[in-house]
Parts: structure tokens; C-alpha cells; sequence
């Protein structure tokens, strides 16, 4: 099982650059993106299998009796590689069409599967150092994705996204040094090495500073500003991971550090629990109006995943057992839905070059299969039954109100109740307007825009998964009530 624990990690990195090199491939772009997808398709496989290795680890260096590159299975680190794994297929699947034409899919193809190595290694980190290597090896990897349209705007948004994410991992950088100190490990336990401890001060300012350097990759306020800036000007494959995908890898770091760190014992109550809670619910509200005001389609849905990712990073903070469980539903149920939002847009973009909202009137008479998949997605988000948004966010709200917090119980779910108006607000009208463009509309000019298989496929897919994650969602809470019980 070790030697399937390293095959996990590594496999996309191995199987995107060997694609790069082969002869046969450098010159066939159809071949590249069978193997591509052939390669990720066992991706999927291989961590799935670890599912049922829990408990497994391998060190891989042992710097100093506190300091280990240490990798381990567990049930949290399986349920964000199944799920980057598929969502990383998927968008693969989709970019074979999107990017037909484009003359540099080559060079974006080998970054995009070694930053899926990069990703998996995070997950199975058992320690901080381990951690912080593959977290910095995604960073570095991802900027060529942004900047793949080498475009001045590209250029620039990937020089942001990399100072605020250095940033960001600077502050976790920290954190290794002062947690080793405090606590004499980085190692990760489940329930957190300092409970039953006194907590000086320091260790909490610097939990702090950690949740706010590794919430930069999640796009929590105040280090959101990247986010807004990177992902429209991606292609729209990348834009999906990075949104979708990339995105979470902001939370489990958070959630490795709140959890098999510091531990929730040791913060509730504290400071840093309600500071970190009220940034949050700032950027849930905040992401909304932003989403809410924004004219161009996929800085709109950037702004959206400002405000959604925050929802994860609220139920986190409650330190609950709903809220953590209504915390992992929503990575699953958010990372499916945005995905599904991004690739109906860029599919939108590909087939008719509009990029504003106002453009998509009549959109759904071209487009039927992408506007309803976008529909159905856009509903996913607001959270409407039997969604998994609605299941994630019911958990989210009854935790809030259970938490024992004063007024931000409250204010918890008021404020989700708002985004949520917000979300439909700048979500359904693409839809309506869509459909139902009005009598004066011109349907004379109507043609059929809609993508072929490979871009619609994965949409239809990403959408019928907007609605599984809710029929379906109580087997995949029982996981994560095993995972909750051992943290709580």
C-alpha cells in the first residue's frame, strides 16, 4: 500500500510529462488528449482504492527529530483527493475540445497534471512541512495556468496571484517555525497536539496569522483580491480547477491546521475563533455583492467563489461537528457547482465570443443543453433541495445556531441567507433572459451554438452531480462524521 500511496501522488506528475516527451504525441494533439485523460482516469482508480488504506503512511525524509516529510491516508485527505481527481478528469476532458486550436495546449497540459501531483501530495500531508512543500509546488506550477494566454492582462494576473500567494504561504512558513516551538511537533493528530494545554498568546497570534495566510489561497478577506484577477483572464478549463479545485486546497490547509494541529479545543472560545468567524461571514456578504455588481460572466462567478469558499471556511470556524460536517459537504457540493458554472460559461465564450452578462440574451435558445446545465448548477449555489448546496448549507446554518456563540450564531445564517438571495440574483437572470428573451427579440437570427460532446459531456455530467451530492449526500456524512468524531 506504501508503493500505491507514492504512485498516487506522483502518477499525474509522471504521466503529463512522459505525454510532453513522447514523439508520438508532441505532433498529435488527439493522442495527447486520449493518454491525458486515460492517465487520470487511473488517477481517479488509484485513489479511490486508498480509500480503503486508511491508516497508511510513509516518511519520506526525516530532517530533524520534530521536522518529517511524512505522508498518511485518512479520511479527510481521501475525500479531497477523490474529489480533485474527478473534477481534475473532467475539465481534462472538456479542454480536448476547448483548446482544439490553441498553440500552446501542450505546455498547459504538462503544468496542469503536475499541479494535480502537487494537490494529491497536500492531501495525504501528515505534517506542516510536508504540507507546506506540496502547497508551495502548487502555487509555483499553477501560475503558468493563469498566465496561459500570454496576454498583458494574463502576465499581470499571474504576477498577482503568485505575490499573494507567497505571501500567504510565507505566513504558514511561519507557522512551522513558532509550531515547532510551541508544541514541539508539526506532526498532524487528530483533535490537535495542544489540547489539555495552557495556550499562551503567541500560539494564537500565530494560528492566526496561519489562518490568514493559507485563507489567501481560499480567498477570504482581506488576501481575496487575487482571486477576482486570475481567474477570468484562465482558460476556462483552468479557471474550473482553480476555482473549483485550487481554491480548497486554501481550506485544507486551514482545516490541518485548526483540526490535526493547534486543535478546535484549544481555539474555541478564543479570539482567534471569533475573528476568524466574523472575516468569513465579511467575505460571504462581500463576495456576494461583488459577484452581485460585476457586468463580465466569469469575474462574476470569481467573485462568487470569493463568497463560497468563505461558507467552508465559516462552518470550520464554528468548531461543531455540523458545522464541520456542513464544512466538507460544501468543498464537495462548491467544487462540483462552480466547476459545472465554469465550464457553461466557457463554453458560452467558445461558441459565441460574448463574455457579458448583457450578451446572453437569447443564450438558451442556442445554447439549451449548456443554459440548463448552468441553471441547474446556478440552483446547486443558491441552494435549493435536493441539491447538495442546500444539504451543505442546512448543515452550515444548524451548526451556527448550535455553537453556543452569541450573536454570530445568529448572524451566521442571516447572513448565508443573503448570499444566497444575492446568488440567485446574479445567477438566475442568465437563465431567464436566456430562455426567455422577450418579444422583441429577433428569433429569426437564432442558430444553434451548442459545443460538441467533449465540451457537453462534462457539463451534463458536473450537473447531474449537483443534484447526486444532495439525493445522495448521506453516505458520504457518515464519512465525514467518522472523520468529525476524531477531531471533536
Amino acid at each position: 500500500m506504501n508503493i500505491l500511496l507514492l504512485l498516487a501522488i506522483f502518477w499525474p506528475a509522471i504521466a503529463g510529462v512522459a505525454t510532453f516527451f513522447l514523439p508520438a504525441a508532441r505532433e498529435n494533439r488527439s493522442l495527447r488528449g486520449i493518454l491525458t485523460n486515460a492517465a487520470l482516469a487511473l488517477e481517479v482508480l488509484l485513489v479511490l482504492l486508498l480509500c480503503f488504506a486508511q491508516g497508511q503512511s510513509v516518511t519520506l525524509l526525516e530532517m530533524t527529530p520534530t521536522l518529517h516529510v511524512v505522508l498518511r491516508v485518512d479520511t479527510v485527505g481521501c475525500i479531497f483527493a477523490v474529489l480533485m481527481s474527478i473534477m481534475w478528469l473532467l475539465s481534462s476532458i472538456f479542454a480536448r475540445e476547448y483548446m482544439a486550436h490553441d498553440r500552446n495546449e501542450r505546455f498547459y497540459q504538462v503544468f496542469f497534471m503536475t499541479v494535480l501531483s502537487a494537490l494529491i501530495g497536500q492531501c495525504y500531508a501528515a505534517s506542516m512541512v510536508t504540507l507546506y512543500v506540496f502547497y508551495e509546488m502548487m502555487t509555483l506550477l499553477s501560475v503558468p495556468m493563469v498566465m496561459h494566454e500570454r496576454t498583458p492582462q494574463a502576465v499581470a494576473a499571474g504576477i498577482k496571484y503568485l505575490v499573494y500567494s507567497i505571501f500567504g504561504a510565507m505566513l504558514g512558513l511561519l507557522g512551522i517555525f513558532f509550531f515547532n516551538y510551541y508544541l514541539g511537533t508539526v506532526n498532524f493528530v487528530p483533535g490537535g497536539v495542544a489540547a489539555g494545554m495552557a495556550v499562551p498568546q503567541g500560539l494564537l497570534l500565530i494560528t492566526f496569522l496561519v489562518i490568514i495566510g493559507f485563507g489567501t489561497k481560499a480567498g477570504m478577506f482581506p488576501m481575496h483580491g487575487w482571486l477576482p484577477t486570475a481567474h477570468p483572464v484562465a482558460p476556462a478549463p483552468a479557471s474550473a480547477v482553480l476555482s473549483g479545485v485550487i481554491t480548497k486546497a486554501g481550506v485544507l490547509a486551514v482545516l490541518r491546521v485548526i483540526y490535526f494541529l493547534v486543535g478546535a479545543q484549544t481555539l474555541r472560545g478564543t479570539w482567534v475563533q471569533t475573528a476568524f468567524l466574523t472575516l468569513a461571514l465579511v467575505t460571504v456578504f462581500m463576495g456576494s455583492m461583488l459577484a452581485y455588481r460585476e457586468p463580465l460572466l466569469k469575474k462574476r462567478l470569481a467573485y462568487s467563489t470569493v463568497s463560497q469558499v468563505s461558507y467552508v471556511l465559516f462552518g470550520l470556524g464554528l468548531m461543531v461537528p455540523t458545522g464541520f460536517s456542513g464544512a466538507m459537504l460544501h468543498v464537495v457540493a462548491h467544487s462540483v457547482i462552480k466547476d459545472a458554472l465554469f465550464l457553461c460559461a466557457g463554453a458560452i465564450i467558445h461558441q459565441t465570443g460574448k463574455t457579458y452578462v448583457r450578451e446572453l440574451r437569447g443564450i438558451g435558445k442556442q445554447m439549451p443543453v449548456t443554459t440548463w446545465c448552468w441553471t441547474i448548477a446556478s440552483l446547486g449555489l443558491i441552494g435549493i433541495p435536493p441539491t447538495g448546496g442546500f444539504v451543505s448549507k442546512w448543515q452550515l446554518a444548524t451548526g451556527s445556531l448550535t455553537a453556543g456563540l452569541g450573536a454570530l450564531s445568529v448572524i451566521g445564517p442571516v447572513v448565508l441567507i443573503i448570499s444566497a438571495l444575492l446568488t440567485a440574483a446574479y445567477l438566475l437572470p442568465v437563465t431567464i433572459n436566456g430562455f426567455f428573451p422577450g418579444s422583441d427579440y429577433d428569433y429569426a437570427s437564432l442558430e444553434n451554438k451548442e459545443a460538441g460532446r467533449l465540451m457537453t459531456v462534462p457539463m451534463i455530467v458536473l450537473a447531474v452531480g449537483v443534484v447526486f451530492t444532495g439525493i445522495l449526500a448521506k453516505p458520504l456524512m457518515q464519512a465525514i462524521a467518522a472523520a468529525a468524531a476524531s477531531v471533536l
